[in-house]
């Protein structure tokens, strides 16, 4: 990022703590080849990892257990026309260990959407990047009007 874009990059620490505030994101992964993104709510394990709760006969299980997938979340105020964006970029896989998963009913996060057989899916925070929109600056550095 250029010094006058209107963006700051945010490190790996200050993208975690950002993330660990926001219940909702985007899963990026593929799905018969193709590119697909879906809204999940998630928490962020004490390691960094991102958690998901979801349905064991998900589709989304079955996409993501052993692939690469990306997990967006943002907060933005159009307003005043700032806000950030952090990226998580990993491998997915299935909690299988019967002890991780107990602790991760207690401790994991809540499915907004319960579904009879639950499992955990953990995303390896390998990559963690963000950036955050500074005042609405324009790509010249100049601000709009309000």
């Amino acid at each position: 990022m250029h010094a006058n874009d209107g963006f700051r990059e945010l490190g790996r620490q200050e993208c975690l703590r950002l993330l660990a505030r926001t219940p909702v994101g985007r899963i990026v992964y593929t799905q018969k080849a193709l590119p697909a993104v879906l809204p999940i709510n998630f928490c962020l394990d004490d390691d960094g990892a991102v958690l998901l709760r979801t349905s064991a006969s998900s589709s989304l299980v079955s996409a993501v257990d052993g692939a690469v997938v990306a997990l967006e979340a943002d907060e933005v105020d159009a307003v005043s026309r700032s806000g950030w964006s952090v990226v998580v970029t990993g491998v997915a896989a299935l909690v299988t260990d019967p002890a991780e998963h107990a602790r991760l009913l207690r401790t994991g996060p809540r499915s907004w959407v319960p579904a009879s057989r639950e499992v955990f899916v953990r995303i390896e925070s390998e990559l963690v990047t963000g950036r955050q929109l500074v005042g609405g600056r324009s790509l010249y550095g100049v601000q709009f009007p309000s």
